[in-house]
């Protein structure tokens, strides 16, 4: 397998993690748990700064090697998980103001689907 390919893998693996970690912290954070939401926020964090240690890579790669859809996907995945992780830490705020106000009125902290 090519150098490329090897570094976009590496970057699909790490960020496709980081996103997972991203969207279970929004679950959680739905469900009451910010606590877990933040620890899942922080494993994303690790496995995110992996993914752009291997992007970082691509940087270094000696610049006559074509460039293919392989290592744009990469790319996009990485851009994905970065809009993942904002959206989370938007969500894990908006969820705390709405247990704060369902807390005021006496209602259920835990969400129904």
């Amino acid at each position: 397998m090519e150098e490329l390919e090897l570094i976009s893998f590496e970057i699909i693996s790490n960020v496709g993690t980081a996103r997972s970690c991203y969207i279970e912290s929004m679950r959680l954070a739905k469900a009451g748990d910010f606590e877990g939401a933040m620890a899942k926020i922080e494993a994303g964090d690790t496995a995110f700064n992996d993914g752009h240690t291997s992007h970082m890579k691509l940087l270094r790669v000696d610049q006559k090697t074509p460039m293919g859809l392989l290592v744009m996907h990469a790319e996009d995945q990485l851009m994905s998980a970065e809009t993942f992780k904002i959206m989370a830490m938007e969500f894990i705020d908006m969820y705390k103001k709405v247990s704060v106000l369902e807390e005021k009125i006496g209602e259920s902290k835990v969400y129904k689907e």
